[in-house]
């Protein structure tokens, strides 16, 4: 009996969520550990679907840099990476859209198919949905102390979200599982960071909020514990204290120009965490760094 009443606890914990977001979208930015172990991926496709079934609007954008590395070591093909974005000339771009267009997207719709919910799949490409542009990187040449421009290939950047598309499948029921291909003004093919298409998109999509699976808890203090919420104009002081470092920091960033562009709330949660998503949206408490514009609010 104990069991069954703290289970009835946990509906009504969860019941004003339920009613403030109904309708609401929820971008999110799958990718790390949870799309890998196979406990967590079954678990990521039934809270989507709940969230769906109880009348959330949730939209996927998935990553895939493991599984592009896998596919191009199978192939003899070596990776080289300049500040952290992999070098990507027209050969690897052909792999890379077929392992994020073809085999990730397709093993995510097919999870989420598979426990009852309806999925579809898209890149970029589809219904003009990422203009792209190519992205330029800077370094200083340590022969001249200049900075020099580096190509890395097929690389880009967001220029705009079209997000006719995800409108029309949010209205007819669907679950959007995005692919972070874009496409440039002549045709060309790039490959996008996944968190940046997310925010882009949430952004577009004037989305309640947008969360960011990863694979730590989130953003943490100089004492090493979590930071539980975080408001969107302490984020340079943040940075510039060395609070938020590394790989956090574009992460952070995402979440910032998200807010910027509309959206409500931002959250960087564990994806190793089963149900991290439901748990994040519908617990008093949450998981994770929650990001927004919090004296506004």
């Amino acid at each position: 009996m104990k069991e069954l009443i703290e289970k009835a606890n946990v509906l009504m914990e969860a019941l004003p969520y339920i009613r403030r977001f109904a309708d609401k979208t929820i971008v999110i930015k799958y990718g790390g550990n949870a799309m890998v172990d196979e406990t967590l991926k079954e678990g990521f496709a039934r809270d989507v679907i709940l969230m769906k079934y109880i009348g959330l609007n949730p939209v996927v954008v998935h990553g895939g840099g493991p599984q592009i590395g896998k596919v191009l070591a199978e192939m003899g093909r070596e990776t080289e990476f300049v500040q952290g974005m992999r070098v990507t000339d027209k050969d690897t771009m052909d792999v890379v859209e077929m392992v994020l267009g073809g085999k990730v997207n397709k093993e995510i719709v097919g999870n989420i198919n598979r426990h009852g919910g309806k999925a579809v799949g898209l890149s970029g490409k589809d219904g003009g949905l990422i203009q792209a542009r190519k992205m330029e990187m800077q370094r200083v040449n340590p022969d001249t102390l200049t900075p020099e421009i580096i190509d890395i290939g097929h690389v880009g950047e967001v220029e705009q979200v079209n997000p006719a598309i995800v409108d029309s499948l949010e209205k007819s029921n669907f679950i959007p599982v995005i692919a972070p291909i874009g496409v440039g003004l002549e045709g060309e093919t790039y490959n996008i960071n996944a968190d940046l298409v997310a925010g882009r998109i949430a952004g577009a999509l004037r989305a309640e909020k947008l969360i960011l699976l990863t694979d730590v808890e989130g953003v943490k203090g100089p004492d090493g514990r979590l930071i539980s919420t975080i408001d969107v104009q302490r984020v340079p002081d943040l940075i510039n204290d060395e609070t938020i470092t590394g790989g956090m920091i574009p992460k952070v960033n995402c979440c910032v120009d998200a807010i910027e562009e509309g959206v409500h709330k931002t959250h960087i949660i564990d994806g190793r965490v089963e149900h991290a998503v439901l748990l994040e949206i519908f617990t008093d408490k949450g998981v994770g760094t929650a990001i927004a514009d919090f004296k506004s609010n």
